[in-house]
């Protein structure tokens, strides 16, 4: 059978085959996501930095522009001879009234050393030794102010009369100080008032708004019997004040991390004060056969879990206005760091917190202070107490201290409780207020290198009892201090050098006039 023919077709072309594309080297991929990530990064912290760099000359210099001026003429050893007689009389506050005698005898000293005051001024004695004296002004619709002092003193520490270079209520003027007890808390004040007041009296000044001195004699002691019953007249007689100004902040000098120019604060608001009382019950009996665990030690336990579980931080308010406030005068990288808290500020809360000063500011603190157990050495207390001392921040309550407190122990056999004394936070006056304009310019114009900020008071002053009573009410005396300074107050060797006296003065003068200016 024969083969089957086959034609051929036509020749194919091969078809070009398509290479098949190399997955690129792993350190090849790797370095371009690399870069991709570094490029990113670098816009980030170049948009980053001109961020901060904008905040930073976005706040140029807060301090307003003001015109150098002279202080009022003043016979320097003539004031400090005066202030010394004040600091002679130990006005010490008591409930028995015991140094009645020498608050007498400073009223004495008063008169005769300001005749034009107690001749043209009103003079009323309130409670048992604090002074009201009211000077009219000319223009009846115009708010009053107050300028407040206060003329008793905290006593010597027992056993440390040694310590002091200068007897306690000598007085002494020696090395450009006045020496003693009151010569900075709050004598240098009392007096400093009185002496821009008489200066003013005999230049013929007539205040446009009515201006009341307030010279309460209990400060020390909370102030019962002398600035609340002042402050209660007022609410009862209906008088509304535009301004008090009291003691309070100082001008401090290398204390405000970054800033080399001396920082005066104003505060604005101060810290309330509340003590929780701790109660612990335990089986009494005798030492030898102990229980398990004693009331001593379940107290002891309770007052130092409370003082490693303090309240909470809040890094705002008037603690973060003082930071902005002297932001713009801040040297270095301070100044970066200040000038951007919304970025900062984590960090600047946590260096602050490691100060005792610092951490006074951000938070309500607490400490144990009063511990009462035990008598004999061989026999269990079935009771044991503490006080735990708590300065309360504006914005927190006793009650929420009180609950923060049983919250910490509530596993404990321990109850808490408020004690009778307690007094809620201060309201916190407007940073924008005409009597904070008032200080900052009578500052800055006798002494222009200041740099004025608001700031909180941890202590405790008269002027809460006015804040009812009062649009704004400040707390500030013109006093040069040091950390080294900071001891004296309330402690040994406590003094004022007779140039910050002068300065005082001046300021009290120049800002009468300034709040007597036309609106």
């Amino acid at each position: 059978m024969p083969a089957p023919s086959h034609t051929p077709g036509p020749a194919r072309t091969p078809t070009p085959r398509t290479p098949t594309p190399r997955a690129p080297a792993p350190n090849a991929r790797r370095g371009g996501i690399l870069v991709r990530l570094l490029v990113t990064l670098a816009v980030a912290v170049l948009a980053l930095v001109a961020t901060m760099a904008w905040h930073t000359w976005r706040l140029g210099r807060a301090q307003e522009a003001v015109t150098p001026r002279a202080g009022v003429a003043v016979d320097a050893q003539a004031a400090a001879q005066r202030l010394s007689l004040a600091v002679q009389q130990a006005t010490l506050a008591d409930a028995e009234d015991t140094h009645a005698a020498a608050f007498q005898a400073l009223h004495r000293h008063l008169a005769s050393s300001f005749p034009t005051v107690h001749a043209r001024l009103q003079r009323t004695e309130v409670g048992r030794h604090a002074l009201l004296f009211t000077w009219p002004g000319s223009d009846p619709s115009a708010k009053p102010v107050a300028l407040m002092a206060h003329q008793d003193v905290v006593p010597v520490a027992p056993g440390t009369e040694s310590q002091w270079t200068a007897p306690p209520f000598g007085g002494q003027i020696k090395d450009g100080f006045v020496w003693g007890r009151g010569a900075w808390d709050d004598k240098a004040g009392l007096m400093a008032i009185l002496e821009a007041v008489e200066s003013l009296l005999k230049a013929g000044f007539q205040p446009r708004q009515t201006v009341y001195l307030v010279f309460g004699a209990d400060e020390e002691v909370g102030g019962a019997d002398g600035a609340a019953r002042i402050a209660a007249q007022f609410k009862a007689q209906g008088v509304r004040l535009g301004l008090v100004l009291d003691e309070g902040l100082l001008i401090t000098h290398g204390m405000v991390p970054g800033v080399s120019k001396p920082v005066a604060l104003v505060g604005l608001a101060e810290k309330g004060y509340v003590t929780v009382k701790l109660t612990a019950k335990g089986a009494g009996g005798h030492s030898s056969m102990p229980p398990p665990r004693s009331a001593i030690g379940i107290l002891g336990e309770a007052v130092a879990r409370v003082e490693a579980h303090p309240m909470p931080t809040h890094f705002g308010g008037l603690p973060r206005a003082t930071f902005e406030a002297v932001a713009p005068e801040a040297d270095g990288a301070m100044r970066w760091v200040l000038s951007n808290l919304w970025l900062t500020s984590p960090l600047v809360e946590r260096q602050l917190e490691k100060l005792p000063a610092g951490n006074a500011m951000l938070r309500s603190t607490g400490v144990a202070t009063v511990f009462r157990a035990g008598e004999r050495d061989n026999v269990l207390p079935g009771v044991a107490q503490a006080s735990v001392n708590f300065r309360l921040l504006p914005g927190d309550r006793s009650a929420d201290v009180l609950a923060h407190v049983r919250r910490v122990l509530a596993d404990l056999p321990v109850t808490a409780e408020v004690g009778k004394e307690f007094n809620e936070p201060s309201p916190v006056s407007p940073r924008e207020g005409q009597g904070l304009q008032w200080v900052s310019r009578a500052l800055r114009e006798l002494q222009p290198g200041v740099v004025v900020a608001p700031g909180l008071l941890v202590g405790g002053t008269d002027s809460r009892h006015f804040t009812e009573v009062a649009d704004e009410v400040l707390r500030f005396a013109p006093i040069h201090v040091t950390s080294p300074d900071m001891p004296r107050f309330h402690g040994s060797n406590e003094r004022i050098s007779v140039a910050n006296h002068v300065e005082m003065i001046q300021f009290y003068e120049r800002l009468l006039r300034l709040a007597s200016s036309p609106p």
